[in-house]
């Protein structure tokens, strides 16, 4: 028996196809994740984290040694002074906005030099949404951004006018978000840091570094960034974590940042972590290769469907800084139904169909298909995107490359085959 028995004889011939083609791509992944598991496994081992550091506390929190030892053992991975790792952060927009907040003070300005920041992130900023609703905006906490090349790639001459004296956090969007700009490699994020350095040595660096953990053997923290966030049900949390975030960087800012967090006075020494700790810990431990199975899926979604005829980006061969594979259906029904597929082959949920919605934070209907353990998790195997042209639908995650390799190929049979 075969995990293809059913499949009509020319998609097995495809799959076997796609399965050769990738294989050296395939390869390198797995090498990458021996390096970035022997980076945690260090971490752990530096930190000395034993079972006591696995129970959490109550109350206010007050001498939690497994929450001191979590933000010990970011801080050494990400390779920064200190860190911020707590469930009291619900979503990487948390994180981000928590950092923003910590930072930038009445009568300042954020430069977003990546463009314009994704859906929800203009809410937090008061582009989007409701008037009043507590925004940067509201607090007199100005707002820029500086447009990308034609090419979707950073641009010198548009952040050197915009990089004014007033400017106190310049922030890097490494993934894509609902864009249809490429997501930036760490490489390119720290030649964007040497670039901003020169201009203004003494301003903020933030890294919004969502979907990107993992996703390369460096960080962009390792170049010179000041301050990263991320969620804990992306990559990081290595498909355990059941909620939370994170903040790394200076421990100046870290301090003004759990100050923000939490109250001034209290700052990141207290909160509660209750029974959280064990599954963060675990599923960072894991992250690494979580990230690797997802990458990999990705490269098998990119180079089947292209074989399909669709616009796919990135390309199979393309290097990876993260998890999204975007694909371009044109046509709004198309979209839907490769979603209602990605749904139907989900552990969770299988059984519903999909359907356009309003959600919070975004102008547009949204159309997402996440059967996952964890709600929304989108280290776990989904697929969202707006219903709006070109129309394209953002696959994302897979705690399994098999499962990702088993649902896209089923994708491909119901839907061209």
């Amino acid at each position: 028996m075969e995990w293809s028995d059913g499949l009509k004889p020319k998609l097995v011939e495809l799959v076997k196809q796609v399965d050769q083609q990738i294989a050296p791509r395939l390869a390198e992944i797995d090498n990458q994740v021996l390096f970035n598991q022997r980076k945690v496994l260090e971490a752990f081992r530096k930190e000395q984290i034993s079972e006591e550091e696995l129970n959490g506390s109550t109350g206010y929190g007050y001498d939690d040694t497994g929450r001191d030892a979590l933000d010990a053992v970011y801080a050494d991975v990400f390779k920064t002074e200190d860190a911020l790792v707590r469930p009291q952060i619900i979503s990487g927009t948390h994180a981000i906005s928590t950092a923003l907040w910590g930072m930038l003070r009445p009568g300042d300005k954020l430069l977003y030099v990546t463009g314009m920041p994704y859906d929800t992130v203009q809410e937090v900023i008061g582009i989007t949404g409701e008037t009043n609703a507590g925004s940067l905006k509201d607090f007199n906490i100005q707002f820029d951004y500086a447009d990308l090349e034609p090419d979707g790639q950073f641009s010198r001459a548009n952040v050197q006018a915009k990089l004014t004296d007033d400017v106190r956090v310049v922030a890097i969007q490494r993934s894509r978000g609902y864009a249809t700009r490429e997501s930036f490699t760490v490489a390119q994020i720290a030649a964007m840091i040497k670039f901003i350095r020169s201009l203004k040595p003494n301003v903020h660096i933030f890294i919004d570094n969502c979907y990107g953990e993992f996703s390369e053997k460096c960080e962009p923290t390792e170049f010179g960034a000041d301050v990263m966030a991320g969620s804990l049900i992306k990559n990081a949390g290595g498909g355990l974590a059941k909620t939370g975030g994170y903040i790394v960087g200076k421990k100046s800012l870290i301090a003004q940042i759990g100050n923000r967090l939490t109250t001034p006075g209290s700052g990141k020494d207290e909160g509660a972590t209750l029974d959280t700790l064990a599954a963060m810990f675990q599923g960072f431990f894991q992250a690494p290769n979580v990230t690797g199975e997802a990458i990999k899926g990705a490269i098998f979604e990119s180079a089947i469907l292209e074989k399909c005829g669709l616009n796919v980006s990135p390309k199979w061969d393309a290097p990876r800084t993260d998890l999204i594979q975007t694909v371009n259906f044109g046509d709004p029904k198309a979209m839907i139904n490769f979603a209602k597929v990605v749904q139907h082959y989900s552990p969770i949920n299988s059984y519903v169909d999909p359907i356009p919605s309003e959600m919070g934070g975004y102008d547009d209907k949204i159309i997402m298909a996440a059967g996952t353990f964890v709600q929304g998790a989108s280290v776990e195997f989904s697929a969202d995107g707006p219903l709006r042209p070109p129309y394209t639908l953002y696959i994302q995650g897979g705690l399994t490359y098999a499962h990702v390799k088993i649902a896209i190929t089923e994708a491909v049979a119901q839907l061209f085959f």
